[in-house]
């Protein structure tokens, strides 16, 4: 990592709840900013006790939404660049040292930087996962707002580049964890569907919707070069399409209220 006499003008910026396991192997490779600022979300282990081994800048957050969690954290930066980085995510000197170039030029708004999806331990390089740019290096003058309550991107001024080095997203550690965040996005985007005014699920939507992600996953975008990962991975995120539309259906059916009354009855 950089020389800590020599630190970035860079605020880093965590999004956090829940990551005692993921989190002080995030922060410790920090050490080329000059600040580190944590947005906890109401965690309940020992991710806040953790953050405060790295930084004096914890923010609390009752939302669940990431993009005005986001803008939170860049409101609160002092610093003329942000980075923003995610409690599962590597980085090495190879990228710190783009980081560094793209600072010092200071010529650029914004940089998107490629992920390595490290899904049940396998780096995915097919079925969509690979290169996987996401932004994350802004000018803080630059950068205008964020938006979208779960797959949320910024709105920003000047020009973008796409960096060549990686962060490595240890993404998907288990099955169980996997489902578990299926059922918490799957939720949130059910209702943001509703909003939108998605049609009516119906028994051919949810088996098409299921069909064209598993399809376009593992044949169109060749997720089958990727093993045995490959096709769990693809038949996963069909099933993680079925359970957002099954969730709409309850929505569009009031089927919740309809349990309570037949239980009523």
């Amino acid at each position: 990592m950089a020389n800590k006499n020599s630190k970035l003008n860079i605020s880093a910026l965590i999004l956090a709840k829940n990551e005692q396991q993921q989190l002080e192997d995030c922060l410790k490779q920090l050490d080329f900013v000059k600040e580190i600022i944590v947005l906890d979300q109401n965690s309940t282990d020992n991710t806040r006790k953790i953050a405060e081994k790295y930084t004096g800048k914890i923010i609390n957050s009752d939302s669940g939404n990431f993009a005005k969690n986001r803008d939170m954290l860049a409101a609160a930066a002092a610093h003329e660049w942000l980075f923003y980085l995610d409690p599962d995510e590597r980085i090495d000197d190879k990228l710190v040292g783009e980081i560094k170039k793209t600072v010092e030029e200071g010529n650029l708004s914004t940089c998107y930087i490629p992920r390595k999806n490290i899904i049940l331990g396998k780096w995915l390089k097919h079925g969509g996962w690979w290169p996987d740019y996401v932004p994350r290096l802004f000018k803080k003058e630059s950068l205008i707002a964020w938006y979208g309550e779960v797959h949320e991107s910024p709105q920003f001024k000047g020009e973008a580049t796409y960096l060549k080095n990686a962060i490595t997203h240890l993404t998907a550690r288990s099955l169980d964890q996997m489902l578990k965040k299926s059922i918490v996005w799957g939720q949130i985007e059910a209702r943001l569907y509703h909003r939108a005014k998605y049609p009516k699920v119906t028994i051919f939507r949810l088996i098409k919707a299921a069909g064209r992600e598993f399809t376009t996953r593992y044949f169109l975008k060749l997720g089958l070069l990727d093993g045995t990962v490959g096709l769990i991975q693809a038949i996963y995120q069909a099933l993680h399409q079925a359970i957002i539309l099954i969730y709409l259906w309850e929505i569009q059916t009031n089927s919740k209220e309809k349990f309570k009354s037949a239980a009523n009855d």
